[in-house]
């Protein structure tokens, strides 16, 4: 890729020309770059190659990775200087310096958090998190797929010999975005299996066989909320996938939870993880069943269910169907919930946007016919940072309901 070429070869021969007034978002910070922008482009770029992005009259506005369709650049400097290593190095170490302002840094009670989030950090089409001492790194762009090396020195850099594996975890996000087909493997060290802490719980990641990056660490703060609602309660966890909400529910004391996902292998994760913390996955079911279906089924009550379905959108096309996908579900969990219970529903699309979040959830509660109030408003939390001039990156919404 052209991220390894001289500095004068890119500034020659792979430039991004942007029409008249279409610099203008790029001025303010914002890192995107449609076709429909361009003017000209210089040096026949492929996907993944580095750009220097450019107004109509030639000025350089940023540094960032090619990419074939719609959004045809993302931008992660809008610095004249040329991104070497000390740039890499740069910018992982101000993600790291962000988490420990927010205290994920050799915190006490959690040892695991998202280093790097995409755009947030600006560093767009990268993820990493962090497993006590194993970083995952997934990249949904050829660009930063490119520059996985410099990344991984990075961390090493920042970490020191508290960094014991970093863990290349692309091939499917890369699939899904541009088709090229890669294979995950070890960048440094080769520790797949790590257990974590957050909050009294303990869980098992296996990052090289999990789903996404091994664990749903955004719902961190919200696990340790149901906490403080689930004490003497029966609880349901739908979507439970590795069983996080299972074991925070168990260890503050609920009576019972049962957890449901469609996923033999994130059943299998849940009754590990339920072992792990000492609870009996015989007295707590973990069923494999559609949450819906379950829900539809069920004769008996809950005081408390979660609801945390993976994106029923993620584009702008699967938007009316994910909207109705999300008021079945919440009509079907506040018809079955017991009087004066709690219902913990979420909204990870991006597509779907707050208010129009809250608006299915209250067309739900009215069809349901139930008296409903609104007790936290959740978002996602400070290691998963919006950048401010990337409103986009709101994707994470939670309302936590009474319902009577």
């Amino acid at each position: 890729m052209a991220y390894l070429c001289e500095k004068n070869k890119m500034t020659d021969q792979l430039q991004i020309v942007l029409k008249p007034g279409k610099e203008a978002p790029i001025e303010r910070f914002h890192p995107w770059v449609f076709s429909g922008a361009i003017m000209d482009i210089k040096g026949n770029p492929k996907a993944g190659d580095l750009v220097d992005v450019q107004d109509y009259r030639n000025q350089h506005l940023g540094w960032g990775f090619y990419e074939k369709g719609s959004l045809a650049v993302k931008i992660f400097s809008f610095d004249k200087a040329f991104p070497d290593q000390a740039f890499w190095s740069n910018r992982i170490a101000d993600a790291f310096y962000s988490r420990k302002v927010a205290g994920f840094i050799d915190s006490v009670d959690c040892n695991a958090y998202r280093l790097v989030f995409s755009e947030g950090d600006l560093l767009p089409g990268l993820i990493i998190d962090f497993y006590n001492g194993v970083a995952v790194f997934q990249a949904n762009s050829l660009g930063m797929f490119s520059v996985r090396k410099e990344i991984t020195r990075a961390l090493m850099e920042v970490y020191g010999d508290k960094l014991k594996a970093v863990y290349n975890k692309s091939a499917i996000t890369l699939r899904n975005q541009t088709g090229i087909s890669t294979t995950d493997s070890f960048l440094f060290g080769d520790l797949g299996v790590v257990e974590i802490k957050e909050h009294g719980c303990r869980y098992v990641i296996d990052v090289v066989n999990g789903q996404k990056t091994g664990f749903v660490l955004d719902q961190r703060d919200n696990r340790h909320l149901l906490m403080n609602y689930s004490k003497g309660k029966r609880v349901l966890n739908t979507f439970c996938y590795t069983g996080g909400f299972s074991v925070a529910a168990l260890n503050a004391g609920a009576v019972e939870v049962h957890s449901v996902d469609t996923s033999v292998p994130a059943i299998d994760s849940t009754k590990e993880n339920l072992n792990l913390n000492g609870f009996s996955h015989e007295k707590n079911p973990c069923v494999v069943k559609d949450a819906l279906d379950y829900l539809g089924e069920m004769n008996e009550e809950f005081d408390v269910i979660i609801l945390d379905p993976p994106a029923f959108a993620k584009h702008q096309s699967q938007r009316h169907k994910a909207l109705s996908a999300y008021k079945h579900i919440n009509r079907a969990a506040f018809k079955k919930i017991a009087k004066g219970g709690v219902v913990f529903t979420f909204s990870c699309s991006q597509v779907v946007d707050r208010l129009t979040f809250q608006g299915i959830v209250a067309a739900a509660a009215i069809e349901s016919g139930r008296r409903i109030r609104v007790l936290h408003q959740l978002n996602q939390p400070a290691d998963h940072p919006l950048n401010l001039f990337h409103q986009e990156g709101e994707y994470l919404k939670g309302l936590v309901l009474q319902v009577d």
